[in-house]
């Protein structure tokens, strides 16, 4: 079914209904999607991660055509 089809469907029924568990039902699932993957990981990961960013802002990083080309 098209995309923008189901949306005008699910805003028509979010429209008609008088359901609040519905509604609260429906926010939570938005809440949901728009967690942060940051907010996943590991307090290793994020550290190693700011690492390679503060290496990447010293210039310690080699473009990535340059590595490939090492393995070609």
């Amino acid at each position: 079914m098209d995309m923008q089809l189901e949306k005008l469907e699910l805003i028509k029924l979010l429209a008609e209904t008088e359901n609040p568990n519905i509604i609260k039902s429906i926010r939570k699932i938005f809440k949901k999607e728009q967690k942060d993957w940051w907010d996943d990981l590991t307090d290793e990961q994020k550290a190693e991660i700011e690492e390679g960013e503060r290496q990447i802002e010293r210039g310690e990083f080699v473009e990535y055509e340059e590595m490939m080309k090492k393995f070609r």
